[in-house]
């Protein structure tokens, strides 16, 4: 009786587990440097974070200041969490890439870590597509001490420069 039970409660839940995981959000570990202060502020010590998926394959939800989990441009293989800095069309200034200011193309978004100089970013592979965006962090739920809602925040310095009317002067 007990395993009947059991099983049957195991055929309801797990459906509802992969829908919520794959349409909802998961928790992630944060490893690397990149993103600190914000998050792995302690160096010995791992965030992790809830990773909202819902409402990621819209790129209208996507705001300068978010925080998002991408696909890595370099390595398909590898995640990796990064802050929108620019949102297409916005002309953003870089930090060592190639050209020093970008316009930011239709479709993509320019991503950076907080932690400026540490971080495989825009500054290293250009403006990514918004379709690599898998979900948006939205809280660090572990370790506890750390329990909060992760702010959309840019930094003044971090900020879009203003378009101008003439921009055949910025490289795409």
């Amino acid at each position: 009786m007990a395993f009947r039970f059991f099983g049957k409660s195991l055929l309801y839940a797990l459906p509802l587990g992969v829908t919520f995981l794959d349409c909802v959000g998961y928790v992630a570990r944060v490893d690397g440097i990149s993103m600190q202060p914000a998050l792995n502020p302690v160096p010995d010590e791992k965030d992790y974070v809830f990773l909202l998926r819902w409402g990621s394959n819209n790129p209208s939800q996507v705001e300068r200041g978010d925080v998002i989990s991408l696909i890595s441009p370099k390595d398909p293989a590898q995640k990796i969490i990064k802050r929108v800095v620019g949102l297409q069309g916005d002309v953003v200034s870089t930090l060592g890439y190639k050209h020093e200011i970008v316009r930011v193309p239709q479709g993509h978004c320019w991503v950076e870590g907080d932690h400026t100089g540490h971080s495989m970013d825009s500054n290293t592979f250009g403006p990514v597509a918004l379709g690599l965006m898998s979900a948006r962090a939205v809280a660090i739920v572990w370790p506890p001490e750390r329990w909060r809602i992760i702010e959309t925040e840019l930094p003044r310095r971090r900020r879009p420069i203003q378009a101008s009317k003439n921009t055949s002067n910025y490289y795409n």
